[in-house]
Order: structure tokens, then sequence, then C-alpha cells
């Protein structure tokens, strides 16, 4: 299957108009408007926001709904700060934000801005069952399933049909890798629908139960049920990134392209999913095609390093070490730039760019690599192993270092 995408600039004649007459009196009335309204604007220190805050609500709802999540978090942002305690907007706010976080490469921040809305949310009213269930919907999206879990549970042994609050509990199991009660409570957040409710709250159980199907490794079920919330929302990237997954479990590759070129054709400059598409063509030994999506990646995300890493990977399948020795070190040296923890860090970096380097016969780059490798294993951090005699690389060992050293 190929799909071609063609990129239609308009052009517009100006036209000079003739001068003519405006009355004296106008012009002055008019200049002084125009400084009336600057001198107000600079007064409040903002563009005037014309638009009722119920209106802001209702256009972020809409924006949500066709996938803006950027406007969405805008204009729910605008509603909560003119009404703290508006409990709609909090909950807007919040799912956009997390969807959003997994929708690119650079979006992973907006999970810890959702928590630190529901904290203070929840510093002010810990009674409100909404308030709860969105502050445990928070805590487990940044990983801390335990608080998520705590949270959830004081709303549930009051309201045990809280759709929001059981949807958090199975979500913090899953997190805490309790496959199997996750997917119990994703069952029950679902039984849970036939009490009033909302499409929302369908759309976070669906998903949820997706997730937990994935992970006891019933795909097909977690395939159908994904597609069942796209249903509800077929804008948005997170769900088709999650349905790509899925169908990539069950092998079915067709299915995660159509995915993946959804989300493109939604969202043309979204990085993550050229990652993906890389991927992808590599699996499929399409390497022409997984260079250009790699490139791609990196010329539109130069600092991402897992860019670059894809990157080299590719030209060292293809036997270019040259250029995948460069990619790697780009890689290597971002990491340390950013200051990767170890345990975080893309290791193959160090592992294949040694590889490339001994190939090519690199004793230098070859030598360097390795004693930062002998760093990092030192700290106990790291699982993967390379070893070499204590002379140090074969051919190379004149300028090895036994005692080990943090190369450039």
């Amino acid at each position: 299957m190929r799909i071609r995408r063609d990129y239609t600039r308009q052009k517009f004649r100006s036209r000079r108009q003739r001068p003519g007459c405006f009355s004296q009196v106008l012009l002055i009335g008019a200049l002084v408007g125009v400084a009336i309204v600057f001198w107000q604007w600079l007064g409040i220190g903002q563009p005037f926001d014309v638009m009722p805050p119920d209106d802001r609500l209702a256009s972020a709802t809409v924006a949500f709904a066709r996938g803006d999540l950027d406007s969405a978090i805008v204009q729910s942002r605008q509603r909560l700060n003119a009404q703290p305690d508006d409990v709609g907007a909090l909950k807007l706010l919040t799912r956009a934000l997390i969807y959003r976080s997994y929708s690119d490469y650079d979006t992973a921040r907006d999970r810890d801005t959702a928590l630190a809305f529901t904290t203070a949310a929840y510093a002010r009213r810990p009674n409100h069952p909404e308030v709860a269930a969105l502050h445990a919907f928070a805590l487990q999206a940044v990983s801390r399933p335990g608080a998520a879990a705590d949270v959830a549970r004081t709303v549930l042994e009051a309201q045990p049909d809280h759709a929001l609050a059981r949807t958090s509990l199975a979500l913090a199991y899953g997190v805490a890798r309790s496959y199997e009660v996750a997917l119990r409570e994703s069952l029950r957040a679902l039984e849970a629908l036939g009490t009033p409710t909302t499409a929302d709250d369908a759309l976070d159980v669906l998903r949820a139960l997706a997730i937990s199907y994935s992970d006891t490794g019933d795909y097909n079920a977690a395939v159908q049920t994904v597609e069942r919330a796209l249903t509800l929302n077929d804008r948005l990237a997170a769900l088709y990134f999650e349905r790509a997954l899925y169908a990539m479990q069950l092998g079915d590759v067709d299915a995660a392209t159509v995915a993946y070129y959804e989300i493109l054709a939604q969202q043309p400059e979204n990085v993550k999913v050229r990652l993906r598409l890389c991927e992808l063509s590599s699996l499929l030994r399409e390497r022409e095609t997984a260079l250009r999506y790699c490139d791609e990646v990196t010329t539109r995300a130069p600092a991402w390093f897992e860019g670059w890493y894809h990157l080299g990977r590719e030209y060292f399948l293809q036997g270019v070490f040259l250029e995948a020795q460069t990619a790697f070190q780009r890689c290597t040296a971002l990491q340390h730039t950013q200051q990767i923890a170890i345990s975080e860090r893309r290791i193959e970096c160090w592992l294949l760019q040694g590889q490339a380097a001994e190939i090519r016969g690199d004793c230098s780059r070859l030598v360097a690599i390795y004693n930062e490798f002998r760093v990092m294993a030192a700290t106990g951090a790291i699982d993967q192993t390379w070893e070499y005699p204590p002379e140090g690389p074969p051919n190379c060992a004149s300028g090895a270092d036994p005692q080990g050293g943090a190369g450039g």
C-alpha cells in the first residue's frame, strides 16, 4: 500500500487605492479612540478577552471533540483562571493535557502540568468526588499508582459507580503491573457506564479497558475496544497510537500503517508518528523508507536522541558504518548534554557506536566510547555488558585506559 500526499499557495494582488478626503475632526476622533483602546489594553496587560466564561468552556469542549487539544487546553485554562472551582473546566483541562501528552515526542511534560492543576484543586476541595477522581487520574499518568489508588478508593467508598474514579483505579493497577486486577476494575468501570454518565467518561473507560486487555494478552479485545473509543472521538492521536500498537501485537502491519497515516493526515507535523513509521518500515526491511522517516525525525527534532538512535541503527543495518557512527555519536552526546539518568539512557547508542568504530578501525573513538560505557556500567544502573580484555580492544590496546574514563 502506498499513500501519496501532495502539498497551494494562493497569491493575492494588492490594489493601489486613491487618496480621498477625510474630515480632520473625524480623523482626530479616530486617533483618540485608538489611543484610549491602546491605553486600556496596557492597563490590563493583555488583549481584551471578550468571550464570556461559559462560552470559553463550550468552545474548549468543541475543540477537544475535533482533536484540537491545544485550543482546548488554552480555553479551559482561561475558564479555570476566571473560575478556579469550575470542575467542568478542570476536567476538560486535565483530560486534554493527558491525552496530548501521548500525542508527540515532546509532550510528556503535559502530564506533570495536569497533576499540578489537580493537586491545587484537590488541596482546596479534597471531598469533592469529581476533583478527587481527576487527581487520581493525573497521579496514575505520572506513574504514581499507589497515591492514585488511595485517592480513587476514597471516592469509590462513597460512590462505587463513579466511572472516572474506577477508571483511575484500573489504570493505577496497570501502572503497578497488577494486570488482572486492572482488567477487573476496568470491566467494573464499564458496568458503571450504565448509570448516568458522559461521553467523556465512556471514552476514558474504553481506553483503560483496551489497555487492560492488551496488558493481559487479549489483543483482539484490545483492538475492538479501542475502536469503540474511536467512535466517540476519532481525532485523538493517542488513540491511534494505541490502535497501531495493538495491531502490531497481532502482527497486523496493514492496520498499524493505516492508524499511523491517520495521525499523519490529521497532524502533518507530528514527529512521533514519523519515528513509528521508521520503526515499522525497518521491521518490513524497507530500508530506504525507514531512512527517509528517521531522517525527517532528526531534521524536525534534532535534540531528540531517540531519533538519532534509530537513524544510526538504519545506517548500521545497511552497512553504512561512518554515517551510523556519526548518528550514534549525536545520540550519546545529547544524552550527556541533557543529563539523562544513566538508568534511562539509550545504551544501544554506546554499544552500536563501538561496533561501528571497531568495524571501521577507528581506535580513538572506540576506546573513548568503551571507557564511557565502563564508567556507566560501574554505577550498576545498566544491565548491558560490554567487555574487552584488560589490555583493551583488539588492535587498539595501546590506546586503552585500563582504569576507564569519561570520554567526550
